[in-house]
């Protein structure tokens, strides 16, 4: 390998280790040979989300200008032309080796740019469009890393995994995207509660919830359940040797709503974190458990809502 490919696995998986705490204890879990490929995932999305996030004090055309400039050197890539970047080379070893769905890469840079003009979603239909982007094909990137026993079968538990896990996020994150403008709870969940967008605001202001808030969080966490619950026979048809890394995440994210159910759905009082010491015991659990183990889907004793 030569020194700009290994310099860019590294800077991937610099990003990985700094931003994807959780992920990344998981995927320690993996043979050697197949983490970096997942850095280099991990790389990529993060960065395009770096350029949509941490750039906020710049002009929307400009950050949108800077989005499309990076996708461009990446399309370049892809079709053979040197890429001077840090991470991209990386990306595209990874692709290439894997012979990776390059639509699904496409899909996500169309998400990632809707983040820069789109701040909340109309239905759970709308969010689900912008998921299958931004959530959805991140599974069925990692899937041929991964490997299986029967890559069909799991293809689609593989997106509904990232469904889980990025509506996970949105619960835990509310009070975060708030400070960006947007909100990725649906509006028409949001009518169902009689909560508005000042209401979450307000509570955020607070530091504390209020009982529809609460109602309308604890909604959204049974329909995570029901990606959950929807993910969960995938983890089983995954390569031996992948399984405790998949196992681990999707215990760890799957405690993030366990957090949030413990803290009475408040997500404005305090970030939902997953204790270490925790982390650490569900990793050495998923190492000793038998492969063809099933999972044990997360989240509090409730009817979970039906995945659309």
């Amino acid at each position: 390998m030569d020194t700009d490919l290994t310099a860019a696995y590294a800077r991937c998986q610099d990003l990985h280790q700094r931003h994807g705490r959780t992920y990344y204890l998981a995927t320690r879990l993996l043979p050697a040979w197949k983490r970096r490929h997942v850095h280099a995932l991990y790389g990529f999305t993060r960065y395009a989300d770096e350029i949509v996030d941490r750039t906020e004090n710049l002009p929307p055309a400009e950050r949108a200008a800077r989005l499309d400039e990076w996708s461009a050197r990446f399309v370049a890539g892809l079709h053979g032309e040197p890429v001077d970047d840090p991470l991209l080379p990386a990306v595209l070893h990874t692709i290439a080796v894997f012979d990776l769905d390059r639509a699904d890469f496409a899909s996500f840079l169309t998400s990632m740019a809707m983040d820069l003009t789109v701040m909340s979603y109309p239905t759970y239909d709308d969010l689900l469009d912008y998921m299958e982007g931004s959530a959805a094909v991140i599974g069925t990137m990692m899937l041929p890393i991964l490997g299986s026993s029967d890559p069909v079968a799991a293809r689609e538990p593989a997106r509904q995994l990232g469904f889980a896990f990025q509506l996970t996020n949105f619960i835990r994150d509310v009070a975060e995207d708030l400070d960006r403008g947007r909100t990725y709870l649906p509006d028409e969940d949001l009518a169902k509660f009689a909560v508005t967008r000042g209401d979450l605001l307000a509570a955020k202001a607070q530091g504390c919830t209020t009982p529809r808030i609460r109602e309308l969080i604890e909604y959204e966490v049974t329909r995570a359940q029901a990606h959950y619950a929807a993910a969960a026979p995938g983890i089983t048809l995954l390569a031996p040797a992948s399984q405790a890394c998949m196992r681990t995440a999707y215990a760890l994210y799957g405690g993030i709503l366990d957090e949030v159910a413990a803290q009475g759905y408040d997500v404005f009082a305090r970030r939902a974190r997953v204790p270490q010491r925790r982390r650490m015991a569900v990793a050495a659990r998923a190492l000793l458990t038998p492969i063809g183990t099933p999972v044990v889907i997360p989240g509090p004793a409730l009817t979970p809502v039906a995945v659309s």
